[in-house]
């Protein structure tokens, strides 16, 4: 964790062998007058829906307040001003069919067919190894849906078909699949050990904190209080509604940890542990896998009977256009939660980058790369705008030029980056 005389009107509380930054307080003398003030904190995100898109409700033109959006995207009509929505993007190397994209969506590399696996390592983890130094957690790699193995037909392994995270050229990271478990993470993993509360153990100090703090840095405070306890409870019920419905097992087989039954439940349990994150500075990375690549996820509460690869090949009809939407909706929900997270003189995303990505445009379609963006990275990123590059030439169209302008507005300067030597024109 950085130390205070690098925290900019943050105060650190410490519980349970856990340091936890509260939101900036513009009232705290002590640390507001210690340093000049810094820039506050960039963050990145990847939110990833598998087996793409329904092409034709996903567009976007115009700008800002006049931007028209297809009715996949209405989720984001919120947040038109803090958006990029970038049509005609293009990952050489994930051009092609199932299992070949995903392992790269956020590398670019080339990947090799058969028993040995080699890729490249993916962007978020570059930021990680970047931001290690200044946060306990350097990035979050969840997952909502249970990796797979095998080989497809195309004779690349289905570990890239399962894992958009990959700390080096042969080993993804490991998803995090539980929530539990990635709240442990966060707050040194001793929350699932002690029956008290982190929060518990540190209110004493915010309380104190409180007493001395403007009206407004007040209600931040409460509002933050609120977010981490309200997290810290509904991962607690999930645990005990594991143990309640547990079968029985032998002695010395421990029961898996919990997993939320209600898909709904799950993907939004795992954007508030991102939000949390972000808020408390725990990690500045983290990427969230929602469906893989040949999903077999079901949606049973958006009346759809059959698995989401099966109708990812009709992807202009409606059930499959309700699993885009329902996807793009919990990314709004991740936004708008940020959105309401202030520091300093605007919120958590404004000083983040959330992307939301698939690795098809339709069925075995890499043509395209659907992609949007929201937050402005603390001002270095021009917001509210949909940017079509689709007819400027693949050597100016390329997902990895993105990843290379991202990487570069964040302060980690790299001279190439996958298939990409220069940044993106106009990002």
């Amino acid at each position: 964790m950085t130390s205070p005389n690098n925290v900019s009107r943050r105060v650190l509380l410490k519980g349970l062998g856990v340091t936890v930054a509260l939101p900036w307080l513009e009232s705290v003398p002590a640390i507001a007058n210690a340093a000049p003030a810094k820039k506050a904190a960039q963050r990145f995100a990847c939110l990833f829906i598998g087996d793409g898109i329904s092409p034709p409700h996903w567009w976007a033109k115009g700008n800002g307040a006049d931007m028209e959006l297809g009715s996949s995207l209405q989720p984001l009509a919120p947040f038109k001003d803090k958006l990029n929505v970038i049509n005609g993007l293009w990952n050489k190397e994930g051009d092609g069919g199932h299992a070949k994209c995903t392992g790269n969506i956020l590398s670019g590399a080339a990947l090799s067919r058969g028993r040995t696996i080699k890729g490249g390592v993916s962007m978020d983890q570059l930021l990680a190894k970047h931001y290690e130094d200044d946060t306990a957690q350097p990035s979050l790699v969840l997952g909502c849906e249970q990796p797979v193995s095998g080989f497809h037909e195309s004779q690349y392994s289905m570990v890239y078909a399962s894992h958009i995270s990959w700390r080096n050229s042969e080993s993804p990271v490991p998803i995090e699949l539980y929530p539990a478990l990635a709240f442990d993470s966060l707050f040194g993993g001793k929350a699932g050990k002690l029956q008290g509360s982190i929060l518990d153990d540190v209110l004493g100090q915010a309380k104190d904190i409180a007493g001395t703090v403007s009206g407004s840095d007040k209600q931040k405070l409460e509002e933050y209080l609120s977010s981490v306890r309200e997290t810290e409870q509904r991962v607690q019920r999930l645990n005990k509604m594991a143990k309640d419905d547990a079968p029985v097992v032998p002695a010395g087989q421990r029961p898996s940890p919990a997993q939320p039954k209600d898909f709904r439940e799950y993907a939004k349990l795992m954007c508030d542990i991102i939000a949390l994150a972000f808020q408390t500075d725990r990690s500045r990375v983290a990427t969230l896998l929602m469906s893989r690549d040949l999903s077999g996820q079901v949606y049973p509460f958006l009346n759809i009977r059959d698995d989401h690869h099966s109708y990812s090949h009709s992807n202009e009809g409606k059930d499959y256009q309700a699993i885009v939407k329902f996807h793009v909706e919990q990314y709004a929900y991740l936004i708008d939660k940020l959105s309401k997270m202030k520091e300093g003189e605007g919120s958590v995303l404004d000083n983040s980058c959330i992307m939301f990505v698939s690795e098809h445009w339709n069925a075995h379609n890499g043509t395209r790369v659907p992609l949007v963006l929201a937050g402005g990275l603390g001002g270095a990123l021009k917001t509210g705008r949909s940017l079509d590059y689709l007819n400027a030439g693949n050597d100016k169209r390329k997902l990895c030029s993105l990843y290379l302008s991202l990487m570069d507005k964040m302060g980690l300067k790299v001279p190439e980056f996958g298939d990409a030597k220069a940044p993106l024109a106009g990002i």
